[in-house]
């Protein structure tokens, strides 16, 4: 969670995994090939073959429920949440909460008391009834997904915590909306399909990059064959976070860096992945199936430490293996290719890169130009701007000025999953989405320490992705 109490949880709980070990290759129920290293380890060689790690990681288990895809919420004219951390991303997301109408703010967990009466003001300044508020220690979200009166628990919390909460949530009969990355094991994302199958809850990846405004547009522009057959695409989340990292006040404790201590790979491939799967119809007729990842040197952090942080810190104690930049291939069923990319460690300006190419022509972001056959010629880029009246999204439409952080697309997100409950309507994504696009993170890490082996990744549809369906491309609802 985002509290101090939590956070030193955090500290002993994940430095403790890393030193036993996670068994990044036995997610599927075969035998591990390569456990992440121990806190302080600097590199380390996958035993076994690569061909029989990639077996072991695609394994699917038996299905223990029907299938998730497809199915509509319940109906309800007021949707009632639960939120489970209050820090600098649940602290905000709140205020998008309490702007959406027929949506109502019932319960607030956070182990900072400070931080969940502020969430709890801004209920009761919004004119809804005071919050129930849970503050009690590690294990108090567990008693607000118990509750009677709540619809929908949304975690907003260190990436330790998101696996079991997700659980507690459907175990109690709650949907469920995640922060990025879902999880950070195979056998945990294998997991939360099948409670999801199981409970008959969704459980969803709460991508914000997905509703931006850019990515809507080439994905709407995509759908109408604007690129032409679909080849290749490119996202990323490259953003120099080191001194938010090294801040002892932006995050509660130093749970984020820690996580450069414990894995090589890809930490956070969603903002990247999830529009890039959608372009691609992944999970909607085409699937990834591979991924092979390489990784530079792990000096950023390390030398930022050295110029920045006094004698005595607590971080000296750390050593640092998660790659500066990780460049990863992800391959489709039909042939795709997929370029992530994962730098949080260097300085550079941001970028998430965002890129399609098809046989017509090929869009880029930062900055955004396009040039598509037979809009564009002589090789200069055009103005993607001029497709915004015919290609831009419904809710951009609808909400063209919208509140809240990350240019709007937080609020869009939020809208348009309420709206989706509030009108029984399927989900724009589910759980197979939310694994797979969480999968490049332990699976990254087993190809880097394999030299770049392609790892098998995982058909959570269990075959049901060759089937073409809605997604984050939707239609106006008509009531």
């Amino acid at each position: 969670m985002t509290g101090d109490g939590h956070s030193r949880r955090a500290v002993l709980r994940t430095a403790g995994i890393a030193g036993a070990g996670l068994g990044l290759g036995a997610f599927a129920g075969g035998t591990a090939h390569a456990d992440a290293p121990a806190v302080g380890a600097a590199s380390g060689t996958a035993s076994g073959t690569a061909a029989d790690t990639a077996k072991d990681t695609a394994k699917a288990p038996a299905r223990k429920g029907d299938t998730m895809i497809g199915v509509p919420f319940d109906r309800r004219s007021t949707v009632r949440v639960g939120i489970i951390g209050l820090g600098n991303r649940g602290g905000s997301m709140i205020d998008l909460f309490l702007a959406i109408p027929g949506v109502r703010v019932v319960a607030l967990c956070d182990p900072v008391k400070e931080k969940t009466a502020a969430a709890a003001k801004k209920v009761t300044a919004a004119g809804q009834p005071a919050p129930a508020t849970y503050t009690k220690g590690e294990h108090d979200y567990e008693n607000l997904c118990k509750r009677g009166d709540i619809d929908f628990v949304y975690v907003a919390t260190p990436w330790d915590f998101h696996f079991e909460m997700a659980k507690s949530a459907m175990l109690n009969g709650k949907h469920v909306g995640v922060e990025c990355p879902i999880a950070m094991r195979l056998d945990e994302l294998w997991e939360l399909v099948d409670l999801s199958e199981r409970t008959r809850r969704h459980c969803m990846q709460l991508e914000n990059c997905c509703y931006g405004k850019n990515e809507m547009r080439v994905l709407r522009m995509a759908h109408a064959g604007k690129f032409g057959d679909l080849l290749h695409a490119a996202g990323a989340y490259n953003h120099d976070l080191r001194g938010l990292m090294f801040d002892p006040d932006y995050y509660e404790g130093p749970w984020r860096r820690l996580w450069h201590t414990r894995l090589r790979g890809d930490l956070y491939p969603n903002h990247g992945f999830g529009p890039t799967a959608n372009y691609m119809d992944v999970n909607r007729g085409d699937r990834v199936t591979h991924i092979s990842s390489f990784g530079t040197p792990a000096l950023g952090l390390a030398e930022y430490r050295k110029e920045h942080m006094p004698p005595g810190d607590p971080s000296w104690k750390e050593t640092y293996i998660e790659s500066d930049r990780t460049i990863s291939l992800v391959q489709t069923a039909k042939g795709r290719v997929i370029r992530l990319e994962h730098d949080v460690s260097t300085p550079h300006p941001y970028s998430r890169i965002n890129s399609l190419g098809g046989t017509r022509g090929v869009f880029e972001d930062y900055p955004e130009r396009i040039y598509i056959e037979p809009d564009h010629t002589n090789d200069e880029w055009g103005d993607f701007g001029k497709y915004a009246a015919e290609f831009d999204h419904w809710l951009w439409k609808e909400h063209s000025n919208p509140p809240g952080g990350h240019g709007g697309m937080d609020y869009i997100m939020i809208f348009r999953l309420m709206q989706t409950m509030q009108l029984g309507l399927v989900p724009d994504f589910d759980v197979y989405d939310a694994a797979t696009w969480t999968a490049p993170v332990p699976l990254s890490h087993l190809s880097i320490k394999a030299k770049g082996a392609p790892q098998a990744i995982p058909d959570f549809t269990r075959g049901l992705w060759k089937k073409a369906r809605p997604g984050i491309d939707s239609e106006k609802p008509k009531a």
